[in-house]
């Protein structure tokens, strides 16, 4: 199988002349499809740099980026959008639902934007909504949900568009532990049964454990990786906690 995502030696820098950061110095990896890959490390490690370089939202330095065997390091502007729009999906800490619009209008948005039919939205939203067990609030508003259903509208609205690759960026920061526990549960049962491939930054230990594999970031390098393979979650986990015990920073929601 071919991977649907390919990093090869990307490097960032920040800065000017005089003062200039390396965030991140010749990172290489794939990610094949349906695989579940984390990234953690320390605040500074360069974590969300590469997310932000993988979705497009920074340019690399040097090096090469390729999804679903596109090379992203030379869009154009408007082919920046398109392949945005087609190939990827987001979900963040802070949900960025439009507050105005209902859940469905939320997670229709995207299909809309592209002229589908009404009647093919409608058929795609709630066929979505199903998978992720929100049919029930479709037509309330972000408001008046808790925090772990919009998260699961957030993930609703990343994959109705069927993306090659979802990247979720922390994306159980802002939720209590019952809500970050059904969230990673809804991830893992889109990977598993749905086979959509995730990359997702955390610093979240417990979330990381329903990666299949990890990848630890130290001053803009690849410090370490783990496979989870046969291990369970709980074995995983402390192999996690092991690995960030080395790299020091911070380690959340250790359970």
């Amino acid at each position: 199988m071919k991977p649907i995502l390919t990093v090869q030696s990307i490097t960032k820098y920040y800065g000017s002349e005089k003062n200039i950061t390396k965030a991140l110095n010749g990172i290489s990896f794939c990610a094949q499809p349906s695989e579940f890959t984390g990234v953690m490390g320390a605040s500074g490690s360069g974590k969300t740099t590469l997310l932000r370089c993988i979705s497009t939202l920074d340019n690399v330095s040097t090096g090469k980026i390729f999804v679903d065997g596109e090379d992203i390091t030379n869009l154009s502007e408007k082919s920046v959008a398109a392949f945005r729009r087609e190939k990827l999906g987001f979900v963040f800490q802070d949900y960025n639902l439009l507050n105005p619009l209902t859940l469905r209008e939320n997670i229709a948005l995207a299909l809309t934007i592209r002229g589908m039919e009404e009647e093919k939205i409608n058929a795609i939203v709630e066929e979505t909504a199903r998978k992720l067990h929100i049919t029930d609030i479709l037509d309330k508003f972000p408001s008046e949900v808790s925090g772990g259903q919009k998260q699961r509208c957030a993930c609703a609205r990343a994959i109705v568009n069927k993306p090659a690759l979802l990247l979720a960026d922390e994306p159980t920061g802002a939720l209590d532990s019952k809500s970050s526990a059904d969230l990673m549960d809804t991830l893992h049962e889109l990977n598993e049964n749905q086979k959509i491939t995730i990359f997702m930054v955390t610093h979240d230990a417990f979330a990381a454990s329903h990666c299949s594999r990890i990848l630890f970031l130290q001053d803009g390098r690849i410090f370490n990786e783990l496979i989870r393979g046969n291990k369970s979650r709980r074995e995983f986990f402390q192999d996690i906690l092991d690995v960030m015990s080395l790299l020091g920073g911070d380690v959340a929601h250790v359970r």
